[in-house]
């Protein structure tokens, strides 16, 4: 098996509860409340500002200059690609890139992000690519599923635009190329003594990410 196979047969409760949560579902067929939807755009707004600071973090804790110009890119995703979705899928429910600053962060979106600022600073650049696996590599895997949902692409499907964001070929290709980067690293920096440890940050982030799904899944029915 590849290392991040071995991290997700070690960690396969918290990769189902992540990946087939609820809410995913509810993107698929159309039935998330709006409610929920633009709760989980708002948090997940405020959490790629702080993504993007784990990938700054990741420049400077890259080894090489070709581990700097891998985090660089990934950077720029987030910045100038992933942020820009968000803002035009945000105006259409109304609202603004201010409104999307100035809103206050769940617990949650703290919690998730401040454990993978934590697992960068304390670890190596693979620690963090660890840390950061379970959204950017995850996200392509179940836009991947969502997509071959009979109801996924319907035009009655308000949550279309966001299952083809992903599961298209630029996201696809930037969630490939961070795993064969952490593929790389691991085969460099993961001895057998040190998976342990790597797993148990694997783990922690996939329950975080899990946990941010059912956040938005609980505002839903409360909002409406």
């Amino acid at each position: 098996m590849t290392f991040f196979e071995r991290l997700k047969t070690a960690a396969s409760a918290e990769w189902q509860a992540y990946t087939e949560h609820p809410f995913t579902n509810g993107l698929a067929d159309g039935s998330l409340p709006e409610a929920a939807f633009r709760h989980y755009l708002v948090q997940d707004y405020l959490f790629l500002i702080e993504f993007a600071r784990a990938y700054a973090l990741a420049v400077y804790k890259s080894p090489s200059l070709a581990d700097m110009r891998e985090a660089a890119a990934g950077l720029s995703a987030i910045l100038d690609v992933e942020m820009n979705l968000h803002v035009k899928l945000c105006a259409e429910w109304g609202l603004s890139p201010s409104d999307l600053e100035q809103a206050p962060p769940a617990a949650e979106m703290l919690a998730y992000t401040r454990y993978v600022l934590d697992a960068g600073m304390r670890g190596d650049l693979l620690a963090l690519k660890v840390a950061l696996a379970p959204c950017v590599i995850g996200y392509a895997e179940i836009a991947t599923r969502l997509a071959a949902l009979p109801l996924a692409d319907a035009a009655t499907n308000a949550y279309r635009v966001w299952i083809a964001e992903y599961a298209g070929a630029p996201y696809q290709e930037v969630a490939a190329k961070a795993r064969a980067h952490m593929e790389y690293l691991a085969d460099r920096y993961a001895t057998p003594a040190r998976e342990a440890e790597l797993i148990a940050i694997f783990k922690e982030a996939t329950r975080l990410e899990a946990d941010f799904w059912e956040m938005a899944w609980r505002a839903g029915p409360r909002v409406q």
